[in-house]
C-alpha cells in the first residue's frame, strides 16, 4: 500500500477495502516499516504515534479492493494480488463478475457513491 498509486490518474493512496484476510505469524517491528503511508491505518506514517506494523503483517489481504479516491475507480485484489491494469486492459463483462464477488456497488470500472 505504501507505493500503490492509480494507474490511470496517478493518484496516491489508494484506500484499500479488506472482503476475505488470513492472519497468519509475524515477527514484532520497533518502527513503521511504511515509508510515507499506512494503508493497516489509513494513514500517513508522518501522523502515526505508534505503529501496529506486527498486526499488519500479520494480515494476509486474500480478497478485496482499492479504490482511487480522486477518480473512483476501482481495483480488484484477488489472490492476494492487486490489478492495477489501465482502463484499456480492463474487461467490463469481467470486471462487472469482479465486482459482484468482492461485493462492490459499481458502474464498470468506476465506484458509485
Amino acid at each position: 500500500m505504501d507505493v500503490l498509486a492509480c494507474p490511470v490518474c496517478k493518484h496516491f493512496p489508494l484506500k484499500l477495502y479488506v472482503v476475505k484476510e488470513e492472519k497468519k505469524e509475524a515477527k514484532t517491528y520497533e518502527k513503521p516499516r511504511c515509508e510515507v503511508y499506512c494503508g493497516f491505518l489509513d494513514k500517513y506514517v508522518k501522523d502515526i504515534k505508534e505503529a501496529p506494523c506486527s498486526d499488519c503483517y500479520e494480515s494476509k489481504i486474500i480478497e478485496g479492493y482499492l479504490v482511487c479516491e480522486k477518480c473512483r475507480r476501482w481495483y480488484p485484489v484477488l489472490d492476494t494480488v492487486p490489478e492495477l491494469l489501465p482502463d484499456g486492459l480492463r474487461n467490463a463483462e469481467e470486471e462487472n463478475k469482479k465486482a459482484k464477488r468482492l461485493g462492490i456497488r459499481n458502474d464498470g470500472l468506476f465506484v458509485k457513491v
